[in-house]
């Protein structure tokens, strides 16, 4: 299965997963919750058809039951900017009274800290309702494409397909040239997951890193089935049980300022297909929408359903997922001014 690598930052959020006391039983005042009674809006920051709209869909078939009111729970796909323009919606315009939940992958949670604009959101503020699963983000290429290893993109460019600033397709690219050696040229401004797999497919791009393997396994399946493509490196705190042979990208660094700084970027895996409202949630609703998230991960229902897609349940608690976004919010700022400097940010 999964294989703990690193110190630091790392082991620290898996200690935070794997050793933290379960949330305390409320009070007895406090379990009176309210209800919801209007729609529920979830926000996919990426296209139709991406793993960030299937693992929406999924969980909008069966939230709806465990939330007090049963309201209905709708998906809105909000494309752009790599996941920045879900982002400042859930900061600047949704509502804040539960009706409004967004989805994101973790560029655009590291986007305030790391990226080259200025963000008008901190994610350390959204109100987190938890998280689906772990993931391992794959830097792969199309298997009809000369880069067959690591070592190959080392020798020689190539070329991958990214969704826009802010998003993991765009920061990774940049860092693993650096900290590797791999000649990647990164050709961005595709519009999401399905657009990248298109580009693949066409030879326009030789592959993509990164591609989660959760979204890989719900967005493309026949790819892995049918060893489409070839995985070049695994980008995670953890090497994963499917890929035994393929190098975790801690094996293949040794410096520690590297190793500190992968454990600024991999920390979202360890909070994949995570769900958040928007800041300033009332805490009553808050802990509505917490426990009916936490409930839907623990229905037959729903994990049979999710089972569909080959989505993994590995699910976190939207406590938790604030602790590690608060974690991750409080690297010393050496570490986040070497990404920026990687990312061609301003350095402040």
């Amino acid at each position: 299965m999964w294989r703990t690598q690193v110190p630091g930052f790392a082991v620290a959020a898996v200690l935070v997963l794997t050793l933290a006391p379960a949330v305390a039983q409320e009070s007895a005042k406090d379990s009176v919750q309210d209800s919801i009674d209007r729609p529920v809006n979830i926000y996919v920051a990426g296209t139709a058809g991406g793993g960030i709209d299937l693992y929406a869909r999924v969980l909008a078939r069966h939230l709806g039951r465990h939330i007090p009111g049963n309201p209905a729970v709708n998906v809105q796909v909000m494309p752009g900017a790599g996941g920045i323009r879900a982002a400042n919606f859930l900061a600047q315009q949704a509502p804040k009274d539960g009706t409004a939940i967004t989805t994101f992958a973790g560029g655009p949670i590291l986007e305030p800290l790391i990226g080259n604009r200025k963000a008008d959101y901190d994610s350390s503020r959204f109100t987190w309702i938890g998280a689906v699963t772990k993931d391992v983000g794959l830097c792969v290429a199309f298997g009809t494409s000369p880069f067959k290893t690591i070592k190959d993109a080392q020798r020689e460019q190539m070329v991958v397909a990214g969704t826009g600033a802010g998003s993991d397709t765009d920061i990774w690219p940049p860092i693993l040239n650096e900290i590797l050696g791999t000649k990647f040229r990164l050709i961005t401004g595709y519009l999401g997951t399905q657009e990248t797999i298109i580009a693949m497919e066409r030879g326009e791009a030789h592959g993509r890193c990164t591609f989660s393997y959760s979204a890989l396994k719900t967005a493309k399946p026949d790819w892995l089935r049918d060893k489409k493509i070839n995985i070049l490196t695994q980008l995670a705190l953890e090497k994963h049980g499917d890929f035994p042979e393929v190098p975790l990208i801690y094996d293949l660094v040794d410096k520690p300022d590297d190793r500190q700084l992968l454990d600024l970027m991999v920390g979202t895996s360890a909070m994949a297909r995570p769900f958040a409202a928007p800041p300033g949630l009332p805490p009553k609703i808050a802990t509505v929408l917490r426990r009916a998230f936490d409930a839907t991960m623990k229905d037959s229902a729903f994990i049979a359903d999710a089972a569909k897609i080959q989505a993994e349940i590995l699910p976190t608690a939207g406590e938790d997922v604030q602790r590690l976004v608060d974690r991750l919010y409080a690297t010393p700022r050496p570490v986040v001014d070497r990404v920026k400097k990687f990312l061609g940010s301003p350095v402040q």
